[in-house]
C-alpha cells in the first residue's frame, strides 16, 4: 500500500507537468537488448505523432516509471498513469483513459500473471492502439500468447533498460535483439522483430568512443568562465553525433539573481534562428512544390509590392540577403505616444509584452507599407537584412493561405514532435519555463519574458519571418536531424534531398550563404563558427545567444542557447567567443577518439 500511495502521488503530479519536463537520464545500456513481438503492421516505431494522444499506464517502481516516462516524452507529449493494484479501480482508470488513441503499457513480468490486468490492457486495444512494454523476466511471456499487439520485452528491470525500450518504441534505438530461448508456443527461440533506428537516440559519448568525463569538464569550464564574466546568466548546450544526443546540460541560473536554474527542457527565444526554422522550411516546402519559384518576383506573389521599388525584386536574391535591402528600420524609435497602451481593447489588441499593447493593425498600416516603400540599393552585394524575411513570410502567407504560425506547427512540428518549438510560447506554456530576455527600459519598460525580443517582431504581433520563435535544445537538435538526414525524420519524408542540398549549400556568388542558411566562413582565419567546422557546415546565430550549426561531414549538430541580453545586451558573450570554443572542444572530442 505505501508503494502504491507514493507511486500515485508521482503520477498525479507527472499529470499536471508539460510532458517536456524531461531530465537527462543518467545511464543507458551499452547494447538494446529490447526484443519487439507482434510487429507484423510496422506499428513500432510509432509513426503519425500529430494525430496520436498518448497515455502511459504504468506498475513499475518510481526510478523505472520515471525513466521510461521521461524518455518516451522526449519525443511526443503523454499524459501518465498508474494501474491500480485493485480490479475495482480499473474503471475509474478506464474512464480517465478514454480520449487517448495510443496507450503504452508498463508492466514487469510478475504483472503477467494478473489475468484481470492483462484483460482490462486488451479491453483498450478495442479500437485503440497499446503497446506494451515488459520488463524481467520471460517466463510469463506465456501469458501473452493470445495478444496481438505489439510488445516490447527485455529482460532487466533497470533505469537504463526503461530509457532503451522508451526509444525502442519510438526509433530512437534500433530493435535487433531476439528471444534468448522459447516461452511459449507463439514466443519461440529467435523471435523479434528487426527495426530501423528513425529518430534521435540519447547516449553516452563513449558509446562512440569519446572521452566523455573529459568532455563535459572542458565544456564546463567555458560555461563557467561565461556565467562568471556576466555574459550570460545561464544556457543550455547539445550537441548530437551520428543521430545520438551525446552531450546535453544546462548551466547557471535564468538571470543573475540566482531564483531558477536553468534547465535543459527550458525554452529560449531562437531570435534570428527563426530565419531557418520556420521561414525557410516552409519556402523548402513550397520551392519543391513548385509553388513558389524563386526566379520570380516580390510583385508576381504580392499585389502590394506592385508600383513598388520591389516590385521586380527576386526571390531568390531576398533569401541570399542580396535584394539591397537596408538592414533593418527601426519602427519602435518613432512610435507616438498614443500608438501603445498599458491596457487591451479593441484599439490595442495587439500585445507586444507584459502591460504594452500596440494599436491595433499598426503592422498593416505602418510596418508592411513602410518596408515595401524603403529605400533599394543595387542587387548582388551582400547585405543582411532582416526585411528579406518579413518578405518570405508574406509570400508564404499567401500561397498557403494560412498564418506561418499555423503552417509549421501543422507541416513541420508536430508531426516531428518538436513539442515546444513556435510562436508565442506564453499562450502555449507557463512563464516561469521561458527564459527571459531582456529588461526593456525604453520601448516596452518591462522584463522580457515569454515575448519576443526583437522590437519589430513584436510590434508584428510576436510572428515574423525573421524573429518570434521560441524553442528547447531538443526541438532544435530534431530540426537538425532532419535536415542532416536530408530531409527524412521518424520514417516520414518532409523534403526532398536536392531540397535541403540546395538550400543549405553555398548559393552565392558574393558571399558564404546558401538560401536562408548562413554557412561556414570559407576563409578559415575568421575561425566562423568554429576553427573545426568542416565547410559543408550550415546553420545560423541568434540575437539573444543561441545557435544551431549542422555539420554533415561530422554528422554534428551543435546547439547553444542563452539569454546574452539579459539584463541588458552585452557583448561579452562575442569577446570571450564562447559559442565558437564550445563547437571546438566537439570537434576536438570527437576527432581525438
Amino acid at each position: 500500500m505505501k508503494r502504491m500511495i507514493m507511486l500515485l502521488c508521482m503520477f498525479v503530479a507527472c499529470m499536471y507537468v508539460d510532458a517536456a519536463l524531461y531530465a537527462q537520464p543518467t545511464t543507458y545500456a551499452p547494447i538494446n537488448q529490447t526484443v519487439l513481438l507482434n510487429n507484423q503492421v510496422n506499428v513500432i516505431p510509432l509513426r503519425n505523432l500529430a494525430k496520436r494522444h498518448m497515455a502511459l499506464i504504468t506498475r513499475l517502481d518510481e526510478t523505472m516509471s520515471v525513466a521510461f516516462g521521461d524518455q518516451l516524452s522526449r519525443y511526443a507529449p503523454l499524459d501518465r498513469f498508474v494501474i491500480p493494484t485493485q480490479p475495482e479501480s480499473y474503471l475509474p482508470l478506464d474512464e480517465d483513459i478514454k480520449f487517448y488513441n495510443t496507450i503504452i503499457a508498463a508492466l514487469t513480468t510478475e504483472d503477467l500473471s494478473d489475468q484481470r490486468l492483462l484483460q482490462f490492457i486488451a479491453t483498450q486495444a478495442v479500437g485503440k492502439q497499446v503497446i506494451l512494454a515488459v520488463f524481467g523476466d520471460g517466463t510469463n511471456l506465456k501469458a501473452l500468447d493470445f495478444r496481438y499487439y505489439p510488445i516490447l520485452w527485455t529482460p532487466a528491470k533497470t533505469e537504463a533498460s526503461a530509457v532503451d525500450a522508451a526509444m525502442s518504441v519510438f526509433g530512437g534505438l534500433a530493435c535487433t535483439a531476439k528471444l534468448p530461448k522459447s516461452f511459449s508456443p507463439r514466443y519461440t527461440v529467435g523471435a523479434g522483430y528487426t527495426t530501423a533506428k528513425t529518430r534521435l537516440g540519447y547516449a553516452d559519448a563513449s558509446t562512440l568512443g569519446i572521452d566523455q568525463a573529459q568532455l563535459e569538464t572542458d565544456i564546463d569550464d567555458i560555461m563557467e568562465e561565461a556565467i562568471r564574466e556576466r555574459a550570460i546568466p545561464g544556457g543550455v548546450v547539445m550537441a548530437v553525433k551520428s543521430g545520438k544526443v551525446i552531450f546535453e546540460k544546462s548551466y547557471g541560473y535564468h538571470t543573475y539573481e540566482k531564483e531558477e536554474p536553468t534547465k535543459v527542457s527550458d525554452i529560449f527565444d531562437m531570435a534570428s534562428v527563426t530565419k531557418i526554422t520556420a521561414t525557410t522550411p516552409t519556402i523548402m516546402r513550397l520551392t519543391e512544390r513548385g509553388i513558389v519559384n524563386l526566379d520570380s518576383t516580390m510583385g508576381h506573389y504580392l499585389l502590394q509590392a506592385q508600383g513598388t521599388n520591389k516590385n521586380g525584386t527576386v526571390l531568390r536574391d531576398v533569401m541570399l540577403h542580396e535584394a539591397g535591402f537596408i538592414p533593418f528600420i527601426p519602427f519602435y524609435a518613432d512610435l507616438e505616444p498614443d500608438d501603445l497602451s498599458s491596457d487591451s481593447s479593441a484599439a490595442y489588441s495587439v500585445k507586444v509584452a507584459d502591460g504594452c499593447f500596440i494599436r491595433t493593425g499598426f503592422y498593416d498600416d505602418v510596418m508592411w507599407p513602410t518596408m515595401l516603400h524603403s529605400k533599394i540599393n543595387p542587387t548582388g552585394n551582400y547585405v543582411y537584412s532582416d526585411i528579406s524575411m518579413y518578405v518570405m513570410k508574406e509570400v508564404a502567407e499567401h500561397q498557403t493561405g494560412m498564418p506561418i504560425q499555423d503552417y509549421i506547427q501543422q507541416e513541420f512540428y508536430r508531426p516531428l514532435g518538436m513539442q515546444t518549438a513556435g510562436y508565442l510560447p506564453r499562450q502555449r506554456f507557463p512563464k516561469q519555463r521561458i527564459v527571459p530576455t531582456e529588461n526593456d527600459t525604453t520601448f516596452r519598460k518591462t522584463l522580457l519574458q515569454g515575448y519576443v525580443h526583437d522590437e519589430g517582431a513584436a510590434m508584428a504581433g510576436g510572428v515574423a519571418g525573421h524573429a518570434g520563435l521560441f524553442a528547447t535544445a531538443n526541438d532544435m537538435a530534431i530540426y537538425g536531424q532532419l535536415l542532416l538526414n536530408r530531409g527524412e525524420y521518424g520514417g516520414d519524408r518532409y523534403f526532398k534531398p536536392e531540397t535541403v542540398d540546395l538550400f543549405s549549400s553555398k548559393q552565392s556568388k558574393t558571399s558564404r550563404r546558401g538560401l536562408g542558411f548562413d554557412r561556414a566562413n570559407p576563409d578559415t582565419s575568421k575561425a566562423y563558427p568554429s576553427k573545426l567546422a568542416s565547410s559543408a557546415t550550415f546553420g545560423h546565430t541568434g540575437y539573444t545567444g543561441t545557435c544551431i550549426w549542422i555539420d554533415p561531414e561530422e554528422q554534428l549538430i551543435y546547439i547553444f542557447l542563452s539569454n546574452r541580453v539579459h539584463p541588458v545586451r552585452s557583448t561579452k558573450l562575442y569577446e570571450l567567443n564562447v559559442r565558437s570554443r564550445i563547437q571546438d572542444t566537439l570537434y576536438e572530442a570527437i576527432r581525438k577518439k
